[in-house]
């Protein structure tokens, strides 16, 4: 089966992985119909952080002007300590990260980069279906014939499952046990920076850490907002799948226990927070967990990882990314196509995913390997702090056989 012959790629989930895949499948002209079981697209207040290995895919895919409009782009990224206050080391971001990986470190409000994935993927002809989820699929001569919550049934040469952390299509394909809790539950919260006394406002990403906790904030909205995410490791909420709860200030300075002066003036002056528990899954360890036959799993479907080398988002772009340079290959079936997109990713993702595992181990660290984290990071700063390996810029893509 040629490009040409392929009549539709179902998309399953319209977060920033399925908008994503959506639109790198269109712009390559494959078609593309995304489902969503919302009845609208909607992002709850939070930021996260975009190194240079997915401002490059943005920018290739036109987002460029868009996406200055709205991040943020820090000089600098410092590492604390939460109990002392005292700067451990930092990396430079800014005119470096562009210099030496082609691309800027962006930081970014989810919503906002939700719009703008959503807004191109419009505009190059995805068909975007709300309040529909996939209830699954079966095989046929033709392809696959995809069927949703809400009655429809649709052919389709390929589905993407790109419906998170709890993921339908993923249950339905792989048959495999839920997420599991990490041990350590998130607090989040945004606040304008105007609203904040003059020493506490940032322009850089700050990481606090301290035995079995850390704090990172960083700006986001073009530097109007801050964003704050606290992590500290405890027991599993009584919801856990809901990723947006309320929580108190207090109950968060409570869990954190015993942090210095500076940090705790920071968590005191945010009036509100929200709560989710943390889940992710071991790394993947074969191809076949990222595809088999027609369906494919893409982002957090496939590789739910903790927040620890802030990738979750980019990952889910690269393997966008890839599964529509795979797509749109001249050669190869269907299956062929998908597998060879599988191959593509899994080890990458496997590596993040345990890469971020082992920061988090880092972060929190407690005793003696605390001590030896703070000297290391005064001894090699940068040298420490950069991750290369992640942000350079990829190998050539091979097409599927």
């Amino acid at each position: 089966m040629t490009r040409k012959q392929l009549e539709q790629v179902v998309v399953s989930g319209g977060g920033i992985g399925g908008l994503a895949a959506a639109l790198a499948c269109a712009r390559q002209g494959v078609p593309v119909q995304l489902l969503e079981r919302a009845a609208q697209l909607s992002e709850v207040g939070a930021g996260i952080q975009v190194g240079p290995n997915v401002t490059r895919i943005l920018q290739a895919w036109g987002l460029g002007e868009a996406l200055a409009q709205v991040a943020a782009f820090p000089g600098r990224l410092q590492a604390r300590d939460a109990q002392t206050g005292q700067v451990l080391g930092s990396l430079r971001l800014g005119e470096r990260a562009q210099a030496l990986y082609g691309a800027p470190y962006a930081t970014i409000h989810r919503a906002d980069l939700q719009a703008l994935l959503h807004a191109a993927a419009l505009a190059a002809g995805v068909q975007v279906r709300l309040g529909q989820a996939v209830q699954g699929w079966r095989e046929t001569a033709e392809g696959l014939q995809v069927n949703t919550t809400d009655g429809l049934s649709l052919q389709a040469d390929a589905l993407v499952g790109a419906d998170g952390v709890w993921s339908a299509v993923r249950q339905q394909l792989l048959g495999d046990a839920p997420a599991r809790f990490s041990g350590h539950v998130a607090y989040r919260a945004l606040v304008a920076q105007a609203d904040l006394p003059v020493h506490l406002r940032s322009d850089e990403v700050t990481v606090w850490m301290g035995p079995r906790l850390h704090v990172v904030h960083y700006p986001v909205r073009s530097g109007q907002w801050l964003n704050l995410v606290a992590i500290v490791q405890g027991e599993q909420p009584a919801q856990a799948d809901v990723w947006d709860g309320a929580a108190h200030t207090q109950a968060l300075i409570q869990a954190m226990g015993s942090v210095g002066i500076d940090l705790h003036e920071r968590l005191a002056t945010v009036p509100a927070w929200r709560q989710w528990a943390l889940h992710d899954r071991a790394p993947v360890n074969a191809a076949s967990q990222m595809a088999q036959g027609r369906v494919a799993l893409l982002g957090d479907a496939a590789h739910p990882m903790r927040p620890y080398l802030a990738q979750g988002a980019g990952m889910a772009i690269e393997d966008a990314q890839a599964l529509a340079q795979c797509l749109s290959a001249e050669a190869g079936s269907v299956t062929a196509k998908l597998q060879a997109y599988a191959e593509q990713r899994w080890a990458r993702n496997a590596r993040v995913q345990a890469r971020a595992i082992r920061n988090g181990r880092i972060f929190h660290a407690t005793g003696p390997v605390a001590w030896g984290r703070n000297l290391s990071m005064r001894l090699m700063g940068e040298r420490l702090m950069d991750v290369p390996w992640l942000y350079r810029r990829p190998s050539p893509v091979h097409s599927p056989a």
